[in-house]
């Protein structure tokens, strides 16, 4: 049973939560130096617990060292385990990471891992549908599994009142375009980088020139999605909703890596939207957010939301 663990609500003035069910990998990002806890939806979990959300994530981890040391680092991140499976003689998953002068990161991930390999019988299916959540946050890689994909999908039926956030992700030799389009299908909001958006482009419009907006524009209309977001690095974000392209700028920082930028700033995307903030308030603060955990070495650095008040206030414009 998935037991709903005490948080401080963080949000900007507000006190509502947004119940959500994350599903996917969890992963040991493996530094030359150190190991820390990660993957995508790990790290998107962290964040929006830490938001004052109520956070469930499916996956599993397997019943070696680094399975064991997961499961307790999540346990101090204040995550429930309900939904963690533990799988044994499987190996837990591992990223192995490198950066560049710039500070941005790239994987080598070993696959298959053991969030490749959770599954759910209908009693597990029915303490998921007693959550509630109002939202499922996935991103590509598990769904690179086949029966991981069924299991989103069985999911996803049993509350269909939920909807779905999809955060791209695409990691080099972890994706398929059929892939992204089938989970592109089930999302009310995607969320990807400019990288990705040109690269999806290409692929479906080959030989013409990237144009995000017409991107979006035609994702959006192929797919029903409500809204996409664009993270632009450094020069803040991007948001297609009500068939118009605005952007927003980011926040200047000193980067220290930025493993777990993009999922702070979908966990802070999908908080503001889910209590209904104005687009530019939603906007101001995924930025604000992203910015700072860029700014701090790791994947799930420590955050407060009155430093993400202070930087957002330090710099806008009088």
């Amino acid at each position: 049973m998935f037991t709903v663990l005490p948080v401080q609500c963080c949000g900007l003035g507000k006190e509502d939560i947004v119940q959500i069910l994350a599903i996917g990998e969890i992963l040991w990002d493996v530094f030359d130096h150190a190991e820390i806890l990660g993957g995508a939806p790990l790290n998107f979990s962290a964040a929006a617990q830490r938001l004052g959300n109520q956070v469930a994530l499916v996956t599993a981890v397997g019943d070696d060292s680094r399975g064991i040391r997961a499961v307790e680092s999540m346990k101090a991140l204040g995550l429930s385990t309900a939904f963690v499976q533990v799988l044994p003689g499987k190996d837990t998953g591992t990223a192995v990471v490198t950066t560049d002068a710039h500070g941005n990161a790239s994987y080598f991930i070993k696959r298959p891992a053991a969030f490749d390999q959770f599954c759910l019988d209908e009693e597990q299916l029915s303490a998921i549908a007693e959550v509630h959540p109002d939202w499922f946050y996935f991103g590509t890689l598990a769904q690179t599994q086949s029966r991981n994909e069924e299991i989103l999908h069985r999911i996803r039926e049993r509350i269909p009142s939920a909807q779905c956030f999809y955060d791209l992700n695409l990691r080099e030799g972890h994706w398929s375009l059929p892939l992204v389009q089938r989970l592109s299908s089930l999302a009310a909001i995607l969320k990807l980088n400019d990288s990705e958006a040109e690269i999806l482009f290409h692929l479906t419009h080959p030989g013409e020139e990237f144009s995000l907006e017409q991107f979006c524009r035609g994702w959006s209309q192929t797919y029903g999605i409500e809204t996409i977001c664009v993270t632009l690095g450094g020069q803040g974000c991007a948001i297609f909703k009500d068939d118009a392209l605005e952007r927003f700028d980011g926040f200047k920082v000193t980067i220290a890596d930025t493993v777990g930028a993009g999922d702070s700033f979908a966990a802070a995307f999908l908080h503001g939207y889910g209590l209904g903030w104005p687009v530019a308030e939603i906007a101001t603060f995924a930025n604000a957010l992203g910015a700072l955990v860029a700014s701090r070495a790791g994947a799930t650095p420590d955050w407060t939301i009155d430093e993400c008040k202070a930087l957002i206030a330090s710099q806008r414009k009088p």
